[in-house]
């Protein structure tokens, strides 16, 4: 789980600091400036990251289901 949220975890981290360095800078404290760039960020970085995160997920699965059968024992 950790590996599968990490990657949109630091994006939204990234962003997060990026515009709270620039709502300092300029003094702008508006919530929806934060909350936007954000939302954008994490689907962008979902939507480039999906064929890799189903992979991930996939092998966990196949993985799982091949070893079903030893753990019932």
């Amino acid at each position: 789980m950790l590996i599968l949220s990490l990657p949109v975890l630091g994006v939204s981290l990234l962003v997060g600091l990026v515009i709270s360095v620039l709502q300092a800078t300029t003094q702008v404290q508006e919530q929806s400036l934060t909350f936007v760039p954000k939302i954008i960020a994490v689907f962008v970085t979902l939507a480039v990251l999906a064929p890799w995160l189903i992979k991930i997920m996939l092998n966990f699965t196949t993985r799982l289901y091949a070893r079903l059968p030893s753990i019932m024992q």
